[in-house]
């Protein structure tokens, strides 16, 4: 299984919607909750190109992006073959 990280804040809708979808995948993230913010806030942004919204999502240190990003690539059938990898 492929290594995915979250970044998220309490509170967040978005957020709630992508880790529902990866545990329908039965994956388990690393998250890292920048509600305060603080140093992983500095990193999500760094290598997230810029983006300051969350989730910002990777998978094996690919920049997925956000909740509709990863719901995209569900809907085109291209998320499980990432998380397989």
């Amino acid at each position: 299984m492929a290594r995915v990280e979250i970044y998220t804040k309490a509170f967040c809708p978005y957020c709630t919607r992508a880790m529902r979808l990866l545990d329908s995948k039965g994956v388990v993230p690393e998250e890292y909750d920048i509600t305060m913010g603080g140093a992983k806030r500095a990193e999500m942004i760094d290598r997230a190109n810029g983006r300051t919204t969350v989730p910002q999502v990777f998978i094996d240190g690919r920049h997925i992006g956000g909740s509709d990003d990863l719901a995209a690539l569900e809907r085109e059938g291209k998320l499980d073959p990432l998380l397989e990898a």
